[in-house]
């Protein structure tokens, strides 16, 4: 949430911005609180004055709320806040998908694809289980989903605590020790209620199944997997310490095999690179164009949320990452007697490539490309398509 906000990138305005997020995060949450008791004060005065003491569906709030407060807007603005809920709800999934995706397994998709993904893995099992069992089971679902987040967790907050406890990491901004032993306090009480909670529940299905052998061979294994990787994630930082090489906390390659340069024929050749095993391909091929005599311009483009939304103000760990990236291909390429320049865009690189070379004096653009085609192309995206129409300059498309 900082690292997307525009603000001086010293040390004093990184501690503005904290401060500021701090306060926001403080006046949202204790607001939210309010609207959730004043949800439930209002609620549970409606229904108990007038005896129903038993109402704990949301169908049966919708129907009793007209006849009990005496207008038809009552359900109607019932409905609308829980479609504003609902896509509360479906903003932060969405994005906090898309920065997983994008930013520790690199894996950039088609936003609209990802939010058709997102979105069907939340709406349809709840379907499923609306359509065989009914409606009368949402309560119950809303419950589980409850106890689903509840259990979920400790797998959240303690990879949190890792991350800003680390003053590698953190650059000086890491959280204090006394905000530490709160933290694995709050961590440890959590994951220990949880762990009772599930205990007793799988315990009590052990006693009441008329087939507990299949449990002990589904429910239990599975039980114990998740302990196992929560005990995983919560002392594999303490035992392993992590090397700085930025190479650990990125999917991208440096290893490069070059071909022979080839007779100088091209003065100014533009290489678009995306650290992956294509761009071997793609500067081989420019340098067979121009050898150790052009000059080459290395162009790679941050499509994180903060690059598609800030452009060039973006400063996310994703852009910090890529541009230490293209900096070491510059460097490796400088040393082995090429001229190289280089240059970050941010954006969609079908808009923001043609905006670099169109303002740039080259004679030749050189793209890598993956080879997807079909479905891949659905999925993720094409570039050249889009591109080859948008340059003024000749386009060579070489395949890895």
């Amino acid at each position: 949430m900082v690292q997307t906000r525009k603000f001086d990138r010293s040390k004093a305005g990184i501690k503005q911005a904290l401060k500021y997020n701090f306060i926001d995060s403080t006046i949202a949450l204790n607001l939210a609180f309010f609207v959730n008791a004043a949800i439930l004060i209002l609620a549970a005065a409606t229904f108990y004055k007038v005896g129903m003491f038993e109402v704990a569906e949301i169908q049966d709030a919708h129907r009793f709320l007209q006849p009990l407060l005496g207008t038809k807007w009552a359900p109607i603005l019932f409905a609308v806040a829980l479609i504003a809920a609902g896509q509360s709800s479906t903003i932060t999934g969405t994005l906090a998908g898309q920065i997983i995706m994008e930013g520790y397994l690199n894996l950039r998709i088609q936003p609209w694809v990802r939010r058709i993904i997102t979105r069907l893995i939340a709406i349809v099992p709840a379907v499923i289980v609306i359509t065989v069992f009914g409606e009368g089971v949402t309560g119950k679902l809303l419950i589980l989903s409850q106890v689903i987040l509840s259990l979920q967790l400790g797998f959240a907050i303690i990879p949190l605590i890792h991350f800003v406890s680390d003053k590698s990491k953190m650059k000086g901004f890491h959280i204090s020790k006394l905000t530490q032993i709160a933290s694995w306090i709050v961590a440890s009480i959590i994951v220990v209620l949880n762990a009772k909670l599930v205990f007793d529940e799988i315990k009590g299905w052990l006693e009441t199944s008329e087939n507990p052998t299949l449990l002990w061979f589904t429910v239990v294994p599975l039980a114990f997997s998740f302990l196992i990787l929560l005990l995983y994630i919560v002392f594999k930082p303490f035992v392993t310490k992590l090397k700085s090489n930025i190479q650990n906390h990125s999917p991208h390659h440096l290893k490069l095999q070059f071909s022979k340069a080839s007779i100088y024929s091209k003065k100014d050749i533009a290489v678009t690179v995306d650290f992956s095993s294509a761009d071997e391909v793609a500067l081989n091929s420019a340098f067979e164009l121009g050898g150790k005599e052009a000059n080459y311009t290395l162009i790679h483009v941050v499509e994180t949320v903060g690059a598609l939304v800030y452009g060039d103000d973006a400063d996310d760990h994703e852009t910090s990452i890529d541009e230490k990236l293209l900096k070491q291909y510059e460097e490796m390429l400088v040393e082995k007697g090429f001229v190289v320049s280089s240059q970050l865009g941010f954006g969609t690189p079908d808009k923001v490539i043609p905006l670099i070379v169109n303002k740039g004096d080259f004679d030749v653009l050189v793209m890598g490309t993956h080879g997807h085609t079909g479905f891949k192309d659905l999925i993720f995206g094409t570039t050249v398509d889009k591109l080859r129409h948008k340059i003024s300059i000749p386009l060579l498309i070489v395949k890895k």
